[in-house]
């Protein structure tokens, strides 16, 4: 049997951390984060301000399970780094979620969402840990698909045209 590299667990970590989400298993995603009196966790969810300690972060995290009824992450682009004892991980989240339901005992409908994640992780005795993480939501249309051309539109006056 092969051990693994560091790149793999992190990435397996990683991989635990959506699960939970999935599952809402709001001890497992305890136990995922970072728990170090001299080493503040920092979150930010799209469209959310920065939320700073663990507690305030494990709230939302509860709060975000307890408003969603069904929720599935699609990780894509993923891209693991790791230096020394600390990793990184990129990737995007195609996120299904459902969306309020209009009759109670019913599920609303799905919806769909692109967020691009940055997590970031520290080695501790216990193995690597959630340290911080980051998303934004993606607005833009990717390059192929904007008027104009790959450079985009050239008419709205914030581009040489």
């Amino acid at each position: 049997m092969t051990s693994l590299t560091d790149n793999e667990r992190v990435a397996l970590v990683n991989t635990a951390l959506y699960d939970a989400m999935e599952q809402g298993d709001h001890a497992t995603l305890q136990r995922l984060w970072l728990d170090s009196p001299d080493t503040e966790v920092s979150c930010v969810h799209p469209g959310w301000p920065v939320l700073r300690g663990r507690g305030e972060v494990l709230r939302s995290y509860a709060l975000i399970m307890a408003n969603t009824d069904y929720i599935q992450f699609f990780l894509t682009d993923v891209e693991v780094s790791v230096m020394a004892d600390t990793a990184m991980v990129t990737c995007t989240e195609n996120i299904l979620s459902g969306a309020p339901a209009e009759e109670e005992g019913q599920l609303g409908p799905l919806v769909g969402q692109l967020v691009v994640a940055t997590n970031v992780f520290r080695r501790t005795e216990d193995g690597w840990k959630v340290w911080a993480h980051h998303g934004s939501p993606v607005l833009a249309e990717s390059d192929d698909e904007e008027p104009g051309g790959p450079e985009g539109p050239t008419d709205d006056g914030l581009l040489p045209g």
